[in-house]
Order: C-alpha cells, then sequence, then structure tokens
C-alpha cells in the first residue's frame, strides 16, 4: 500500500502541473518594479548650469556630468522651455515664464512659486547663489552673479532669508541641515555662460558630489539641470536624477522643466503650478 502522505504528494505535484499548463500559476518576478508615485525626499538639490545643448555634454568635454548620468537616471529627451535664460529659470520655480521674454532686470510676481507652496505645506526652501554678494541681495548684477539666474528673489511670497549666498550651502557632513528644497545657481563663469564646459564640469565635481553620494544612502536627490541649450538643438538639455531609490538607466519619456516642477512638488504632496499642473510627475525612475 501506498503512504497516503506519499499519496498527497503526488496529488499535490499533478496539480502543479496541470495550474503550469493551463497558464495560470503566479510568475516570479523578473525585475523590481517601478513606483507609482514620487517618493517623499527629506531634501533634493537642483542645480542649474547653462546655455548648452545635451550633445555637447559628453564624455570627452564634461565627464564628471557623464559619470552622475551612469549613477543615476538620465533623461535623453528633456527639453528647455524657451529662450533666452531668465524665463526658464522662472517657468521652472513657478510652473509659467510670467510673460518673461527677455533677460532684463527686476522682475516682481504675486503669483505662487516653489518656494512658497514649500512654506506654506510647513516645508523649507532656500536659494543659493554663487557670488552673490549678501544674503537678501536684491540687485540686478554683482560681479560675476546675474539676478536673471535668481528666479525666487522676483517673487514677493519668498521671504529674503531663503536667499542666500552660495557660501552658506553645508558641507559635507552637515548636509542634513539642508532645507526641504534647495535650488543652486552657479555664478556665471562656474555654470558655463561665460566659462567652459571643463570648468562647470569641474564646478559641479568639486561641490556637489558630496553631496550626491550622501543623498543616495541618506533618502535625498540631487538633479542636476540646464536652462536652455545652444539656441541649435531644439532647446534639448542635459538632466540628470541622482538619489535614493533612482533606478539607474536612461530614461526616453519626453520632460521639461514643467515635469520637473511637477516631479518636486508631487514628492510633497502639492498641486501643480500653472503649466505644471497639465503634464505627469516622473514616477517610472524610483524602485
Amino acid at each position: 500500500m501506498i503512504p497516503s502522505m506519499t499519496v498527497r504528494r503526488v496529488s499535490v505535484a499533478l496539480a502543479t502541473l496541470a495550474l503550469v499548463g493551463a497558464g495560470l500559476t503566479a510568475a516570479a518576478p523578473t525585475s523590481a518594479r517601478a513606483a507609482t508615485s514620487v517618493p517623499r525626499f527629506d531634501h533634493i538639490v537642483l542645480v542649474m548650469f547653462e546655455n548648452k545643448a545635451s550633445s555637447q555634454i559628453t564624455a570627452s568635454s564634461a565627464p564628471y556630468f557623464q559619470s552622475l548620468a551612469a549613477q543615476g537616471a538620465s533623461f535623453s529627451q528633456s527639453y528647455a522651455i524657451t529662450h533666452p535664460s531668465q524665463p526658464n529659470y522662472i517657468a521652472l520655480f513657478s510652473g509659467s515664464t510670467q510673460g518673461v521674454t527677455s533677460d532684463s532686470c527686476p522682475k516682481n510676481f504675486t503669483a505662487d512659486n516653489l518656494g512658497n507652496q514649500l512654506i506654506t505645506a510647513g516645508l523649507t526652501f532656500t536659494g543659493y547663489s554663487e557670488s552673490m554678494p549678501s544674503a537678501g541681495y536684491t540687485g540686478c548684477s554683482s560681479g560675476n552673479y546675474m539676478r536673471k539666474h535668481n528666479s525666487w528673489v522676483d517673487f514677493g511670497s519668498v521671504p529674503a532669508a531663503s536667499n542666500l549666498t552660495y557660501a552658506s550651502f553645508p558641507s559635507s557632513g552637515n548636509y542634513a541641515s539642508l532645507p526641504t528644497v534647495s535650488f543652486v545657481t552657479p555664478n556665471m563663469c562656474d555654470d558655463m555662460h561665460d566659462c567652459s564646459i571643463a570648468t562647470g564640469n569641474s564646478w559641479l565635481q568639486a561641490n556637489l558630489d558630496a553631496y550626491a553620494q550622501w543623498a543616495k544612502t541618506h533618502n535625498s536627490l540631487l538633479i542636476v539641470n540646464f536652462d536652455e541649450d545652444n539656441s541649435l538643438s531644439l532647446n534639448h538639455i542635459y538632466t540628470t536624477f541622482v538619489g535614493a531609490g533612482v533606478q539607474v538607466g536612461t530614461y526616453s519619456e519626453k520632460i521639461t522643466h514643467y515635469t520637473v516642477l511637477r516631479t518636486i512638488e508631487s514628492a510633497y504632496g502639492l498641486p501643480g503650478l500653472g503649466n505644471a499642473a497639465s503634464v505627469s510627475p516622473i514616477t517610472d525612475v524610483w524602485s
């Protein structure tokens, strides 16, 4: 007589084979699934560079930029909104160019913006501008600093305390003291506007690589972006996300400054501003 335990085992095996034949067994996962929403990061730092097409930021001209892209999510179809520089900065911060079509200064707007959204929600925002002469400065220029690259100072709802010099950016080891969201503007040389791609490449590596590495293990994110291209490449720009939970790879969906803004807003449950309200946040890069 066949033992009852053996009979049960044979029965289970036969049932399993039948399910397989019918295609009803659950398939084992072959890779991590992408998230369906944007993670809530402890810190996001966005740094903006100037006037270079995506095709100009190559392994030979900008090896650190390419190294970052290989460590995170690189967007092969990222586009700026318009020309010249200033309306792109304003669009990324407020969801609209606010009718601006030039780099003339100053600008003063009452419209809502990312900084005010964060502060109203009990979170924090700070913009850090390299070579700005003093905290809270509202002048149009000073040496290598240009207000046209500092969008937050154009909005009355963003307090002067959120407009700091880059010298105030926390040093390595103190990144936990960063605000919820930071925008970083290198000066007119280090952002590649007046100086070489190599200069910007060296500046980024020297100033933000330590944060990029820290972000990966501290629920934080670095966004590296350009305001516009060189006016020769349909405004096709370099954009990369590096940080915690970012699935490394190249992503081909079309994104713009409005998409980046919507993604930051979505991380903190904020509504989309202006044109950002009509685009979807980036969700396929998060593990």
